[in-house]
C-alpha cells in the first residue's frame, strides 16, 4: 500500500533528516581525525544539498518547499532589520580569524550548505508535511526538532553548556523561520539569515559564560518577540 500523501511526505521528511544528521557527524568527525577543519564535511554538505536540490525539483515540491520569490512586502517584516541583530550574534563578543584561509573557506562554503539543507528539510519539508494535520501542532513540533536535533553536537565534541544554549535559541530561531515561511510562503529570507549565521561562527570569540548565557537569552528573546510581531502583523 503506498499510504496517504501526507504520510509519504513526512516519512521523506524524516528520512532527510536522519540521513542529513548522519552525514553531518560523519563529516565532522572525519575533518578532525584529518586536522582540518570543514574537509570532509564541506563536500558532503554540498553533495547532499546539490541532491536535495534535485529531489526537490523532480517531485515538484520547489514552490511549496518555498524554494520561490517571498511573496509580501519588506516593509510589513520591518524590512528584516531583527534577522540582521540575530545573525551578528556570533560577533558580538568579538571576532578573530579562528581558522587558516583554506579552512575558513571550507567552513564558510560548509555553513552556507547547512543553512540550505536545514531550512528546506525542517521547514519546506517536514513543517509543510506536518501542517496539514494541525498549523500550530506543526509549528512545535517542528521547531523543537529542529532545535533538539542540535543536541546530535554533543557527539561532536562540543561542550554540553554550549549545547543547551544552542538548543534553546535554536528552538526559538526555528520558530521563528516557520513564521516567516508561513507569512511569505518563502525561505529565502531564512536561509539566508540562517546561513549567514552559521557562517559568521567561522569568526567568533569565545567569551565568558556569562556573556555566553546572555547572548543566548538575547537572541531567543529577539527570535520569539519577532516572531510574535510577524505572526500579529505581516
Amino acid at each position: 500500500m503506498k499510504g496517504k500523501p501526507e504520510d509519504r511526505e513526512l516519512r521523506d521528511a524524516l528520512i532527510w533528516i536522519g540521513v542529513y544528521v548522519a552525514l553531518f557527524s560523519l563529516g565532522e568527525n572525519l575533518s578532525q581525525a584529518a586536522g582540518v577543519a570543514k574537509s570532509v564535511t564541506a563536500p558532503l554538505s554540498a553533495g547532499m544539498a546539490a541532491a536535495l536540490w534535485l529531489w526537490v525539483r523532480g517531485r515538484g515540491y520547489a514552490a511549496r518547499c518555498g524554494l520561490c520569490a517571498f511573496q509580501g512586502r519588506a516593509r510589513d517584516y520591518l524590512y528584516f532589520l531583527p534577522l540582521a541583530a540575530i545573525v551578528s550574534v556570533n560577533l558580538w563578543q568579538g571576532a578573530s580569524l579562528r581558522f587558516s584561509p583554506a579552512e575558513t573557506a571550507l567552513y564558510l562554503f560548509s555553513m552556507l550548505c547547512v543553512g540550505f539543507i536545514e531550512e528546506v528539510i525542517f521547514r519546506g519539508l517536514l513543517y509543510t508535511a506536518l501542517k496539514k494535520s494541525n498549523e500550530r501542532s506543526a509549528m512545535a513540533v517542528a521547531s523543537l526538532t529542529f532545535g533538539i536535533g542540535h543536541l546530535v553536537n554533543l557527539l561532536n565534541g562540543a561542550a554540553v553548556l554550549e549545547t543547551g544554549l544552542q538548543l534553546i535559541y535554536a528552538c526559538a530561531l526555528g520558530l521563528l523561520f516557520v513564521v516567516i515561511f508561513e507569512k511569505g510562503r518563502s525561505l529565502i529570507p531564512c536561509i539566508a539569515a540562517h546561513s549567514a549565521l552559521n557562517m559568521l561562527s567561522a569568526f567568533s570569540v569565545e567569551g565568558t559564560v556569562a556573556l555566553s548565557i546572555f547572548s543566548s537569552l538575547a537572541l531567543t528573546a529577539v527570535a520569539l518577540g519577532y516572531a510574535a510581531w510577524l505572526w500579529r502583523r505581516a
